[in-house]
């Protein structure tokens, strides 16, 4: 897992530092910070202030989700398990103007429910609840946010606690979008089971002593992204809110398999009504204007032939691309793309994998688009004396003959 986390954290914070393609217009936000990433390929659409520092709010909750998913794949605890309800978790005791779960004494709630009422319901007493679940104590929980976010390559994101509510939680735009990359890459069933889902009924009659069951007083909450439904295509993250912040939302959608993450932060609004609708309407324009703008173009290659090696033990080498082909193109870009398969006109042992022996350059009738560098799949170590003497004397009369 942490060297899935390093290759990812190599891969998108690499994407997310180049130059955004251009497009001729460009987005009005009123969002003090935002960026629009192709999920895909991590290219960077269109930024605006990317790496001012503020507090995610409870966009916190996604690191809440994903550390927890983590200790769930480790078999540290199960989306089964019941959870114990302490004081610290009931809702009455989360501080003013929490967002709720409305959990309370004498309930008896899952691992899975609570990561519901955390994506939806964005329950303040959720997070506390799964935090001592998970880790024992909330510091322990952050600790754990905190060792995630380097691993996953966030030197300037920050967590003091889970649920967002404290404005010492901090990160950056750049940085968020990168963590929902590396997140939905993990997690992508979280899409359906929790951020798509659009309300949340708790608690039922399952989750109350039987005396409670006629009258079980169920709540009924709605997620915040008021995207959802509403707009073609947006099956997730999270919204956030406090007041030093601002209305802050990570939001993503897929069209014609092209997946794109925007995170906007520090967003205005005098109101929670007023804040909530400026917050929806930023990140429906940033993704139309994404859609309207670029797509993810996904080549397909034939077999790679396996490469000649000079003075080796083996005679050939196979080749794999490094990284991906997939990458993200203009709207009037890549029509047809075409490629081409370049190899080192000689390729001498000995050879370690991984070594760059190739490239494959993608292009459409106005250039190229794309050039992804091919590498040996293997070790290949120097021949006998025989070998390379051989392969020596062949060399120098290809050479001779410019025939290398």
């Amino acid at each position: 897992m942490r060297c899935l986390f390093a290759i990812l954290a190599v891969c998108v914070s690499f994407a997310l530092v180049t130059p955004a393609l251009h497009a001729e217009t460009q987005p009005v936000l009123a969002a003090k910070s935002s960026i629009l990433i192709d999920a895909t390929t991590g290219t960077v659409l269109y930024e605006k202030n990317a790496d001012l520092v503020i507090p995610p709010a409870s966009l916190s909750k996604l690191m809440t989700i994903h550390v927890t998913l983590n200790a769930v794949a480790a078999g540290m605890v199960s989306l089964d398990d019941q959870v114990e309800l302490t004081p610290a978790t009931w809702a009455s005791n989360q501080p003013w103007g929490s967002s709720l779960m409305f959990l309370a004494p004498g309930q008896k709630v899952n691992l899975r429910e609570l990561l519901l009422g955390l994506a939806v319901a964005s329950g303040n007493d959720a997070a506390v609840a799964v935090a001592l679940h998970v880790a024992g104590s909330v510091p322990a929980f952050a600790e754990l946010m905190n060792r995630e976010a380097l691993a996953m390559g966030l030197s300037r994101t920050h967590f003091v606690e889970p649920a967002g509510i404290s404005e010492h939680n901090l990160t950056t735009a750049r940085e968020f979008a990168s963590f929902c990359v590396q997140y939905l890459s993990l997690h992508p069933e979280t899409l359906k089971e929790f951020h798509s889902v659009r309300e949340f009924a708790y608690p039922k009659q399952e989750n109350l002593p039987e005396q409670y069951w006629d009258k079980p007083g169920t709540i009924i909450q709605y997620n915040r992204n008021m995207l959802l439904g509403s707009m073609e295509g947006v099956d997730g993250l999270k919204t956030g809110y406090i007041i030093e912040s601002g209305y802050n939302l990570a939001i993503t959608a897929e069209r014609n398999g092209t997946r794109l993450i925007a995170v906007l932060l520090g967003g205005p609004g005098a109101s929670s009504a007023r804040g909530g609708r400026i917050r929806s309407d930023d990140g429906e324009t940033m993704l139309k204007w994404g859609f309207e703008h670029f797509r993810t173009i996904r080549p397909v290659i034939g077999n790679l032939e396996p490469a000649r090696v000079w003075k080796g033990k083996t005679y050939s080498v196979n080749l794999v691309p490094e990284g991906q082909l997939a990458f993200s193109a203009s709207m009037d870009r890549a029509t047809q793309v075409d490629y081409t398969v370049e190899r080192k006109a000689v390729i001498e042992a000995p050879l370690k994998a991984g070594d760059p022996v190739g490239a494959i350059r993608f292009f459409d009738n106005q250039g190229e688009l794309k050039n992804v560098r091919l590498l040996a799949a293997s070790d290949v170590p120097a021949g006998n004396i025989l070998k390379r003497a051989m392969d020596s004397i062949a060399l120098f009369f290809l050479r001779l003959f410019h025939q290398v």
